[in-house]
């Protein structure tokens, strides 16, 4: 790993990285940026991922690196999802998952989480010695969330909430502190995000009503 990879600063003892630290700024610039419905929010989603990746390579912690490269390869899904949305509409239309979509969404979260823990737990590679099912559970509720985003549902507010209540110890444990504190910011601005694409969701739908009423 290159020096400066592994450069940073000394805070209370303990080594913060300028990877994790930059990377974790633009991850809290492309929640900022989901919450405007912008489609920045994608390029800015794909240079965090980069950085953090790098981090977490610096870090020793491979589970954190293979669900960056995850959110690089999602976040170029979810860009091309948007820029078609965007152009099929004035603006990026949002909405609450479908019952069936919702399903799906749980069912591969859980699935998911199972299968991924125990390959988690078998792959000496990776790592991972603390938490399989955290791990993977992390890992599988970002990829279910970011492929929400990419498809503009509502739902995915929620699911990055789940996800937070476990990011935090688990970033920590890790030795990644500006990631453990970034979860905890995130928490807050989920929220945010989730009233404000809902109001959006109602906004749309009254227009709908409006211009059924019209014609």
């Amino acid at each position: 790993m290159s020096s400066w990879a592994q450069s940073g600063v000394t805070v209370l003892g303990e080594k913060l990285l300028w990877t994790d630290l930059l990377g974790n700024v633009l991850s809290l610039t492309t929640v900022l940026l989901a919450i405007r419905r912008t489609i920045w929010t994608w390029p800015v989603q794909l240079a965090g991922a980069v950085l953090l990746f790098t981090a977490s390579v610096s870090a020793h912690a491979p589970g954190n690196a293979l669900k960056q490269a995850m959110f690089f390869l999602l976040a170029s899904y979810g860009w091309v999802r948007w820029v078609r949305g965007i152009k099929e509409g004035h603006g990026l239309p949002v909405r609450p998952a479908t019952g069936r979509e919702r399903t799906a969404l749980i069912a591969t979260l859980a699935a998911g989480t199972a299968v991924v823990a125990l390959l988690f737990a078998h792959i000496s590679w990776l790592q991972i010695t603390w938490s399989p099912t955290a791990n993977a559970y992390i890992f599988v509720g970002s990829a279910v969330a970011t492929f929400a985003q990419s498809r503009a549902l509502v739902d995915f507010w929620i699911i990055w909430v789940l996800v937070d209540l476990v990011g935090v110890p688990l970033a920590i444990k890790s030795g990644l502190y500006v990631s453990g504190a970034a979860y905890g910011i995130f928490f807050v601005m989920v929220i945010a995000g989730f009233r404000n694409w809902i109001k959006q969701y109602r906004r749309q739908r009254r227009s709908a009503e409006l211009e059924a009423v019209a014609v």
